[in-house]
């Protein structure tokens, strides 16, 4: 094969929303570059597993993978379970080439993908400078993600809105509710709530739940297939597969 396959690498759930939302983003990758074969992969609850997908990969002939983990921040997943599960693989399948791509986040597409589903739950650009947006994540135990959920606040506080609260539905806290109180305490009028998650699970259920709860005025949808969030796959994919300096064309 003379192009690399992309090997899309989620993390899986026993919610099939979130395989379906998966496959639906892997879809709209597909449809922004036609001639890419694009595979879609879970590390756990869902098929097909990571080393199932290469071994059909290198079985069919194919030489070089880019696998792309399907996260938003460098945390645990990143750091340890999709490396180590690629090494075993190149330790197996020594004739295949893995690269692994860097995690989606942060990323002004991203970023605009969160305007997208806010925008498409109500919130309205002349809203924005009495509105508070609560910046609602999974969580997550390492600094580094959280340093930069904190970065993507400050980002977006100087976007219109009148104050941005990160929250987190595990590990950390502000929970979802209790960002949305605490805007509503400093005298916020409106208060949006825009999960930074790609697919429905347990965790975006739970912050939907506190958004609720504490009476938010707009919950956004989860940033999902948007066509944003294909664009950013491909850009981290072409940026795996070509070394500093070269040419895509090359």
């Amino acid at each position: 094969m003379t192009h690399p396959t992309l090997l899309v690498i989620a993390h899986g759930s026993r919610d099939p929303r979130h395989a379906a939302t998966v496959h639906a983003l892997t879809e709209r990758v597909r449809a922004e570059r036609p001639g890419l074969r694009v595979e879609t992969a879970f590390l756990e609850f869902n098929a097909p597993s990571v080393p199932r997908v290469l071994e059909r990969l290198a079985a069919q002939g194919a030489d070089e993978v880019v696998a792309l983990p399907l996260l938003l921040t460098r945390a645990f997943h990143a750091k340890t379970d999709i490396p180590s599960v690629l090494r075993e693989a190149r330790a197996r399948l020594p004739r295949l080439r893995i690269r692994q791509a860097d995690v989606l986040g942060p990323s002004p597409l991203l970023n605009a993908t969160l305007g997208r589903r806010l925008r498409e739950a109500g919130a309205r650009p002349g809203d924005l400078p009495r509105t508070g947006l609560v910046l609602a994540s999974a969580g997550s135990s390492d600094p580094e993600a959280i340093a930069v959920i904190a970065e993507i606040a400050r980002e977006l506080r100087h976007t219109g809105w009148c104050a941005v609260r990160p929250a987190f539905a595990s590990a950390l806290l502000p929970r979802t509710e209790d960002a949305v109180r605490e805007l509503r305490a400093e005298g916020v009028e409106r208060v949006a709530v825009a999960p930074y998650v790609i697919a429905p699970g347990r965790l975006p259920d739970r912050i939907a739940a506190g958004a609720e709860a504490a009476g938010a005025d707009v919950l956004a949808d989860v940033l999902g297939p948007a066509p944003e969030l294909a664009r950013l796959l491909l850009d981290r994919f072409d940026e795996a597969r070509v070394p500093a300096g070269a040419s895509l064309s090359a």
